[in-house]
C-alpha cells in the first residue's frame, strides 16, 4: 500500500522540475543576447576590414601604380613624353593646340584614362579607342597592376554594401582644371591638378576611406572628396567642412532615406589628388 501511495507523489515532483526556474530563464536570454551582440559586432569588424583592406590593396595599389608609371616615364599617364604637359592624357590637350601653364581658366580639360569604358557617376567622358587605355598604358612599361576583379579588370573591385549587395568599384585617371574665384568654376569642385576618380562606391565605404586618408570624413576638403562638391561654400572663405551628402538608407541612385534591408545602397564618386 504505502509503495502504491508514494508512485502520484513521485509522478507530481517530476512534473515540478520539468519547468525553468526565473534564473535559469533569466541566464538564457543573457546568453541569447550576448550571442547576437556578437554577431553584430561580427559583422561590424568584418565590414571594417573589407574597408581596410579595399584601401590597402586596392586603392593604394593603384596610386602606386599611378608612381610608378611616372617614375619610369617621366611623365604622368597618357602624358607627351617629348612635350611633357604634367597632366593626365596631356597629349590629347597639346595636340588640340593648347599648352599647360598659362591661363587655364575656361579651358576644355581632356577626357579620362579609363580601362575600356568611363565608370558609373563620372562626371568626364572617356571614348574607347581614342583616349589611352589605361590598362594598356600601365602593361606597355612592364607595371603590375592590382589584381582587381580579374585580369584584364584589374580597375575594378566587387564588395558587397551594407546589405549584402554586390557593388563595383572602378578607378580612373584624369586633370581638373584650376579653380577660378567663380561660382562656375568652383561648381566643379574637385580639385585643380591630377586625381584618381573612384567610383561605386557606398556612402559608409567613402567616409570610412575619406577617414583613413584625410583623418576626417568632410566631403569638401584635402586629398579624398566627392566630385561636384563646391570647394568654396558658395563664396565663403574658412567654412567648415561638409558631410558625405548619401547614407546607406539612400536607395541607389536617389536620396530618399527610404532603403530597405533588401535594396542595393546608393554609390558616389570621389576624387583622389595624386601626387604628381
Amino acid at each position: 500500500m504505502n509503495q502504491a501511495f508514494k508512485h502520484p507523489i513521485r509522478s507530481l515532483r517530476s512534473a515540478r522540475q520539468q519547468g525553468f526556474t526565473l534564473v535559469e530563464l533569466a541566464v538564457v536570454l543573457a546568453v541569447i543576447g550576448l550571442i547576437i551582440g556578437a554577431v553584430a559586432i561580427g559583422k561590424d569588424v568584418q565590414r571594417n576590414a573589407e574597408y581596410t583592406k579595399v584601401k590597402n590593396k586596392f586603392i593604394d595599389q593603384w596610386e602606386q601604380a599611378y608612381n610608378q608609371y611616372y617614375q619610369r616615364t617621366g611623365v604622368v599617364l597618357g602624358d607627351n613624353q617629348t612635350a611633357p604637359q604634367n597632366m593626365v592624357n596631356g597629349e590629347r590637350f597639346l595636340a588640340a593646340g593648347t599648352r599647360s601653364g598659362r591661363d587655364m581658366t575656361g579651358v576644355a580639360p581632356p577626357n579620362a584614362i579609363c580601362r575600356a569604358a568611363a565608370g558609373q557617376g563620372m562626371a568626364r567622358g572617356f571614348t574607347a579607342g581614342t583616349d589611352p587605355d589605361l590598362r594598356t598604358l600601365m602593361t606597355r612599361v612592364g607595371i603590375r597592376m592590382p589584381p582587381g576583379r580579374a585580369e584584364g579588370l584589374e580597375d575594378r573591385y566587387v564588395y558587397l554594401d551594407s546589405n549584402g549587395n554586390p557593388q563595383e568599384i572602378q578607378v580612373c585617371f584624369q586633370w581638373n582644371v584650376p579653380l577660378a574665384d567663380s561660382a562656375a568654376a568652383n561648381a566643379v569642385g574637385e580639385g585643380s591638378g591630377n586625381v584618381m576618380i573612384i567610383t561605386g562606391l557606398t556612402p559608409d565605404l567613402a567616409r570610412s576611406l575619406d577617414q583613413m586618408i584625410d583623418g576626417k570624413p568632410d566631403e569638401r576638403e584635402g586629398r579624398f572628396r566627392r566630385q561636384g562638391v563646391e570647394n568654396n561654400a558658395g563664396g565663403a572663405i574658412n567654412a567648415p567642412g561638409q558631410e558625405w551628402n548619401r547614407s546607406n538608407r539612400d536607395l541607389i541612385g536617389t536620396n530618399n532615406n527610404q532603403g530597405f534591408d533588401e535594396d542595393q545602397v546608393a554609390i558616389v564618386t570621389a576624387v583622389y589628388k595624386m601626387n604628381q
